[in-house]
Formats: C-alpha cells, sequence, structure tokens
C-alpha cells in the first residue's frame, strides 16, 4: 500500500473511533472544556507532543551529564556553539516555510533531526572513548537546538490551526501530551541506561520521533472549515505561507507585541541558564560518578514530569481561563524572585531540587502553555517566522548573555549564593512585562477575534 494511502487510511480510523466514542468525549469534557468537533484534533495533538518530547528526554539527561562531566567552566563555549549553530540553521528554516507547503516543511525539518540521530548512534557506538570528546561536545549543541525547533514547530503548528479562545481552553491539556512524554522519556532513561547502555536509547528515540511525524501526516487538514478565519481554505495546511525569509526578523523588530515577547523569553532564558549552571555546579560536586548523576537527572526530570502533568491535564486550561492571560504569565517570575532568593540564603542540594522541580513544572504547565496563547493573535506568517526567531535565536541569545554573565560574575568573586541574588531584580523586571503582555494580548484578540 501506498504510504499516502497507509495515512488517509489511518485517519479514517481515528475519525471513526472518535466520532463513534461518545463516552470518550464526555469523559473528556469532565476534564477540559472541549466541543465534540474538537476532540480529534485535539488528541492527535497530545500524541503528536507525547512523541516530540519523549524522544527529546530520552537524550536530554545524556546532554546534562556531558554537561557536568565536561565541567562547568566549558559551559559558555557550548552555548556559545549552540547559539552559532542556530544563527545558520534560522535562515534555512525560514526558507523551508517560504518554498514549501506546512506539514511538508514539517515533515523535512524531523526527517532531517532523524537522521542526526541515527548519525549520532553510530559515532558513539562505533569511536574508541579516546574519540568521544569532540563529538559529544557537538552532540551537545545540537541537542540543544533539537529541542527548540522541533518545539517551536509544534507550538507554530498549534497557533495555527487553534483560535485564540481555543488556545485558552485546549493548550494546557494538549500540553499535557508533552509532558507525558517527558515522563515516559525519562523513566525510559533512568530504567534503562545501565541495562542497555546510553548509546542503545538513541534508537528508541529515533522511533519515538517517527511517531510524532506519523501524527502531523494523518492531522485533519479540514479542521478549520468550521473556523471563520479560513473560511474559504478548509485544507490550510497545504498551501504556501510564503512571504520573505528574514520576515522573522524585520516583524519582530517593528512590532512592540513581537518584541515585548522578545523581552519576555529573553529573561526567562537568562533565569533559566543561571539555574543550569548552578545545578551543573551542584550535582557535579554531589555525586561523583557519571551513572549517579544522570540517574539523579533523570530521577527529578521525572519528578518535574509528573507535576506538570497533573496540572496540565487538570488544571491548567481553568486556571488560564480563570485569572486570565496577565496574571497566569506573571505567576512563574513572581516564583523565581521567591526560588531566587531562598536560593541565595540558603545555598544547598535539597533547595535547589525543590526550587527547580517548582519552577519547571510551573513552566510547562502554565507559563509555558500561556506564552504560547499569545502567538495566536499574529499572522500565519509571524506564527511559524516571528515564532521561530523568537524560540530559537532570542532563545539562545538569552542562553549566551546567562553563561557568559555567570562566568563573569564568577570570576568577580560571586558564588552560588550572590548569582542567585543578582537573578532575583531579574525576575522582577520579567513579571512587569508579564502583565503588560496580557494586557496587550486582550487588545489584540478583540481586534482579531470576534468570538
Amino acid at each position: 500500500m501506498p504510504l499516502s494511502n497507509y495515512f488517509m487510511s489511518t485517519e479514517l480510523v481515528v475519525d471513526v473511533v472518535v466520532e463513534k466514542t461518545g463516552f470518550l468525549t464526555k469523559l473528556l469534557q469532565k476534564i477540559v472544556d472541549v466541543s465534540p468537533e474538537e476532540v480529534r484534533p485535539m488528541l492527535l495533538s497530545c500524541a503528536y507532543f507525547f512523541f516530540l518530547l519523549s524522544s527529546y528526554f530520552i537524550l536530554r539527561p545524556i546532554r546534562d551529564e556531558i554537561g557536568a562531566a565536561n565541567g562547568v567552566q566549558n559551559l559558555p563555549w557550548l552555548f556559545t556553539g549552540t547559539l552559532l549553530t542556530t544563527l545558520v540553521a534560522s535562515p534555512i528554516f525560514s526558507t523551508l516555510v517560504v518554498k514549501l507547503p506546512v506539514k511538508r516543511f514539517i515533515t523535512y525539518t524531523y526527517l532531517f533531526f532523524t537522521t542526526n540521530i541515527a548519525v549520532f548512534y553510530f559515532l558513539f557506538k562505533f569511536l574508541p572513548p579516546s574519540k568521544v570528546f569532540l563529538p559529544s561536545c557537538v552532540f551537545f549543541v545540537w541537542i540543544s537546538m533539537f529541542n527548540l525547533f522541533v518545539v517551536s514547530i509544534f507550538w507554530a503548528f498549534m497557533a495555527d490551526v487553534f483560535h485564540p479562545s481555543q488556545g485558552k481552553r485546549l493548550f494546557g491539556f494538549i500540553a499535557g501530551g508533552g509532558t507525558l512524554g517527558s515522563l515516559v522519556g525519562s523513566a525510559i532513561t533512568a530504567s534503562l541506561a545501565v541495562k542497555i547502555g546510553t548509546i542503545n536509547l538513541f534508537l528508541i528515540s529515533v522511533i519515538l520521533l517517527l511517531g510524532g511525524l506519523f501524527c502531523v501526516q494523518v492531522f485533519p487538514t479540514n479542521f478549520r472549515k468550521n473556523l471563520d478565519s479560513e473560511p474559504d481554505d478548509p485544507e490550510f495546511t497545504k498551501n504556501l505561507i510564503g512571504g520573505k525569509i528574514l520576515a522573522g526578523l524585520t516583524h519582530t523588530t517593528k512590532s512592540p507585541y513581537l518584541l515585548g515577547i522578545c523581552c519576555y523569553v529573553f529573561l526567562f532564558t537568562i533565569g533559566s541558564t543561571f539555574l543550569y549552571f548552578q545545578q551543573t555546579s551542584i550535582v557535579a560536586t554531589a555525586f561523583q560518578q557519571r551513572g549517579e548523576r544522570q540517574a539523579f537527572l533523570a530521577k527529578l526530570d521525572f519528578i518535574i514530569s509528573l507535576l506538570t502533568l497533573l496540572i496540565q491535564f487538570l488544571l491548567a486550561g481553568r486556571i488560564i481561563q480563570r485569572f486570565g492571560i496577565s496574571l497566569t504569565l506573571a505567576f512563574l517570575p513572581a516564583l523565581s524572585i521567591i526560588g531566587f532568593a531562598g536560593l541565595g540564603a540558603v545555598p544547598m542540594l535539597p533547595v535547589f531540587a525543590g526550587f527547580q522541580i517548582m519552577r519547571r513544572s510551573s513552566n510547562f504547565a502554565i507559563s509555558g502553555t500561556v506564552r504560547e496563547v499569545l502567538f495566536t493573535v499574529l499572522s500565519r506568517e509571524d506564527k511559524y517566522k516571528a515564532k521561530n526567531f523568537i524560540d530559537t535565536f532570542v532563545y539562545r541569545s538569552g542562553d549566551q548573555i546567562g553563561a557568559w554573565s555567570n562566568a563573569l560574575l564568577a570570576w568577580v568573586g560571586l558564588g552560588f549564593a550572590g548569582i542567585s541574588w543578582v537573578a532575583v531584580p531579574i525576575s522582577i523586571l520579567w513579571l512587569i512585562l508579564g502583565l503588560w503582555l496580557g494586557y496587550k494580548q486582550i487588545e489584540l484578540v478583540k481586534q482579531t477575534d470576534p468570538q
């Protein structure tokens, strides 16, 4: 059977299952505010995100262990390499967006990353231990870029197919699919890293990433036929977005709203980078064996994913609807103010672990989800190009500034506690910006979405 026919037959089966299973729809409606016609795309979106993040979280502890093994003093250079790689990759991605239909450029991008994982598998499988240092550094840089691009593409696609009002209701639940994937990926690494060897985990990651690609292929192209903004284009995902390659940059610099999102992401990333450096330092000190470090980091990811999952599936959508965009965007900065102040006062592993768990779970479950809602009011071109520019270049620029700022602060004599105190005023500025962005998003919704 031709592959296209296989996708079509599978799509039909999914349609029948969802439409005939009234019990499933009623059950979901008790958890999330979803209409019957939204069930199928919502569940496919969950599955899509599940496969992406399970693939990534299998590899994430390996990257973090590489960072700890190479030493915190080398991390700024690895972050620099990540930024430079992103600078090269972003124009290539924009070219695909301009020249190819949405589903096709997503397919090409994911197949490219799948091939990369296979290449790393063969390198680590057959190179002698004395030769793996350089490939390990390349892998650290690559996986940081991989995570940003595949997740950015996913949320751009979600912002494209769902209305702002739908995003508020459904994005929290959809994000829960990714969290479940991160939970499964972390559990796979924690349980199998020693039993089957780290290298063989790469093959599992490849299979899962291909699962995400499959979900893209069977996603309902006629979903928007009931949406007001695209009444004459029911198969809009097959059409070219077009525009200019550098539109992501030029549109962002001309829009106060997009610049505000840039600054919000930038400040978030600086704080996350500070915390990542603290994690690398404290984990390297607390655990001497590579296997112990991998197991601890995987368990930390597992706890974060479990807590995030519960919030996303049960509370996130209702929290966003109840408190609104502004207060939801301000929650994580407020938590960061408290957490960094706590680390400054008591710089110990249990305090760090507790703050890391609360910050990352809150980001994944609430703040990260509501950030994606900000993009639903943009044009289709900006949803892919400007969003990708922000999610990759701006994000990695924040990484870069945070990495070298951390090194500079350490050089002038600030230790673990001192750097934590520096992050407090940064978080205060971040909180103010979140409140402003929520106000602007509401204004744009009134202009673009009559619902």
